[in-house]
């Protein structure tokens, strides 16, 4: 359940394309089937100077929360992380991550934990916030399947992604046209399904997001309102 959380609150919201990234915040709503547990959580996105962007997460579920920073820039359409900051607190014990990415040095440094942790730093690699941003261009671009490394805690972890196809999404902002993507797990080493819809028509905002766990368990995540650019995320209403 822990795990099956933090994933979710890791994939709120999903900003504009890499070539044309706009300001943007979001707020949703989650829902447990099985379970009494509800929450909230607000993600931004805002432009740094010397071309860096900024990429912010809180979130709240009954008495846990958690907090996500990136900081990146984009070298040729190429989303290059230069910090990661990740803590969480009513989870069980508190998680304190810190990255800092080192592309003159090819090096990324770091503690998990209090645990330090170091890797080799090579052009793709991405932290646990700036993958979503590769996963929405290439979405945005019409690939079908996606794969990228991506720095998770103390290892370097492959996440695998399909397009499924189009679908209308009813939110309280209306009815959004999306895509479906799902997360590609091998069924013999894992159960858990996560299935994510992004807005067409509002830069690929992530606008919904179901999860079946292992043991059953079902949660479902819904965009309640959001801005891109500045403008109110609106769509169709009956």
């Amino acid at each position: 359940m822990r795990r099956a959380l933090l994933f979710a609150l890791a994939l709120f919201s999903l900003p504009a394309l890499a070539s044309e990234l706009k300001p943007f915040s979001a707020s949703y709503t989650a829902d447990w089937k099985q379970l009494p547990v509800s929450g909230t959580a607000e993600r931004s996105l805002q432009a740094l100077d010397n071309e860096r962007w900024q990429l912010n997460f809180e979130a709240s579920m009954l008495v846990a929360s958690l907090s996500e920073q990136s900081t990146f820039r984009l070298d040729s359409n190429t989303f290059l992380p230069l910090t990661y900051r990740f803590e969480r607190s009513g989870l069980g014990k508190g998680k304190k991550i810190e990255h800092d990415f080192d592309w003159a040095g090819k090096q990324v440094t770091g503690n998990d934990r209090g645990d330090p942790v170091s890797f080799p730093l090579n052009r793709g690699l991405q932290d646990k916030s700036t993958y979503q941003l590769v996963l929405q261009y290439d979405v945005a671009a019409g690939k079908k399947s996606m794969s990228y490394q991506v720095i998770d805690g103390d290892e370097i972890e492959t996440y695998d992604f399909r397009v499924l196809g189009e679908e209308v999404v009813r939110t309280k902002a209306g009815q959004i046209d999306a895509i479906k993507v799902e997360r590609v797990r091998d069924p013999t080493q894992s159960s858990r399904k996560t299935v994510l819809w992004f807005a067409k028509d509002w830069s690929y905002l992530l606008v919904r997001l179901h999860q079946v766990e292992k043991d059953g368990k079902e949660y479902q995540i819904m965009l309640k309102d959001g801005t891109v650019d500045g403008k109110p995320v609106e769509g169709r209403r009956d």
